[in-house]
């Protein structure tokens, strides 16, 4: 596609006035960025009424549509969670700044100082499916780091993200940030995203989240780095030396307190020397709360007539509803084989009471996450104390994991002489 027709869609310009506001925004201050950030939660709060309005008609949409499970749990707000949206925004605006952080200094034999500082990346395309909370956290985590930001959810959230992006317009036009600093697309076709993955000189990162279609559209035309958030096949091995009812209870948490989310358990995976006394009260404890148990030959065995045979492609299933595959595996070796052959770089857990297995678990799988004795549904920027997060990178670049404002951050070097010139 040309720069002429893109100009004629008005992407281009969209993308050009970001630019703009990048470069203003990388001389604010950060009290000015933080009254900002205060401002767009407490009109997330008075704006409720409204805001929830427009969701409501998203969701009637949505239902009519056909769409159900994980993707309208995750469309689908309440005051409760608008709120919680809210305060994620006044935790983002309160963290230590970011930008301007010297990561490193050193002197170099011939007098010059060599530093590293930190700055933010410029202009963000944040392209995602569903979730309206994404719209406030990726602008809140963009504004703390002084990144201009264009957000293009999916077509099922339209309503919601419109009224979202009045918020974050009002607040940037009150505190007299760039008004063009945080842009939602006034529109979710599918040609206006491919403009915009051609907007090369002026959006720096494209951050997809989202489902396997999305994921893939987005890398098959963007002419911009990307830096992926993709599926979530995460697993919880349970070792030999596990407490069985703590290994319960995690399997438990990680899979069923949400199982429409990314960080919620696809597969567990037992350890054959715990699997005769363990696999019988997991399968059972998961029929009790209505989870589909997918096995292989030894859990079903072992789990009873409830348990389906797993088919190959359930190892690399993203459920993102109440079913699980369950596997027996011959130990710790043969548990990391598998995540290496079947995961997605999300998130894995252990649960043991063996510390030198927990290290080499932890050493050995090379997930974005990984746990000891505790749930994959850790795997959460809030959770981990990032404040909030703009996803959870499956992609080994500069960042990798749950994406928080360090990770919208790059460096720089700034060197300082006295008259130094190079011999």
């Amino acid at each position: 596609m040309t720069r002429t027709a893109l100009k004629s869609s008005g992407v281009a310009d969209l993308a050009h006035a970001a630019r703009e506001a990048a470069h203003a925004l990388a001389k604010t201050d950060a009290a000015r960025r933080q009254f900002t950030l205060d401002r767009v939660a407490g009109s997330l709060r008075a704006q409720a009424d409204a805001i929830l309005a427009e969701n409501a008609a998203d969701v009637a949409a949505a239902r009519a549509a056909g769409i159900a499970g994980a993707m309208l749990d995750r469309l689908q707000l309440d005051r409760e969670r608008l709120d919680g949206m809210a305060r994620a925004v006044e935790e983002i605006a309160a963290m230590p700044e970011v930008v301007g952080r010297v990561d490193a200094r050193w002197q170099r034999p011939n007098g010059l100082e060599v530093t590293r500082v930190r700055i933010p990346l410029g202009v963000i395309a944040m392209i995602y499916e569903s979730r309206p909370n994404v719209t406030t956290d990726a602008a809140a985590l963009c504004l703390k780091t002084a990144n201009a930001v264009i957000l293009r959810g999916g077509s099922e959230s339209f309503r919601s993200n419109q009224a979202l992006g009045r918020v974050l317009a009002a607040a940037l036009e009150t505190s007299g940030l760039p008004p063009r600093a945080v842009q939602v697309m006034p529109t979710a076709e599918r040609a206006a995203l491919y403009e915009l993955l051609a907007c090369e000189r002026d959006i720096d990162l494209v951050i997809p989240r989202g489902g396997e279609g999305l994921i893939r559209a987005v890398v098959e035309h963007s002419r911009i780095p990307i830096l992926k958030h993709d599926r979530g096949v995460c697993h919880v091995y349970v070792h030999a030396d596990a407490d069985p009812d703590q290994a319960l209870a995690i399997c438990e948490n990680a899979k069923v307190q949400r199982p429409g989310v990314c960080n919620a358990a696809e597969t567990f995976l037992i350890d054959r020397a715990i699997a005769a006394s363990f696999a019988p009260r997991l399968c059972l404890r998961m029929a009790e709360l209505g989870v589909e148990v997918r096995g292989d030959e030894a859990t079903r065995a072992l789990g009873g007539a409830a348990v389906r045979a797993a088919s190959e492609a359930d190892w690399d299933a993203e459920y993102l509803a109440k079913i699980v595959a369950v596997r027996v595996v011959d130990d710790l070796a043969a548990a990391v084989e598998h995540i290496e052959r079947h995961g997605s770089n999300h998130t894995e857990a252990i649960v043991t009471r063996d510390a030198g297995a927990a290290e080499r678990f932890a050493r050995e799988v090379g997930s974005s996450t990984v746990l000891v004795n505790a749930s994959t549904r850790f795997a959460d920027g809030g959770e981990l104390g990032l404040g909030a997060e703009i996803g959870i990178s499956t992609s080994k670049l500069h960042a990798y994991g749950p994406m928080g404002a360090e990770g919208l951050t790059t460096t720089k070097f700034v060197v300082r002489g006295d008259g130094h010139i190079r011999g």
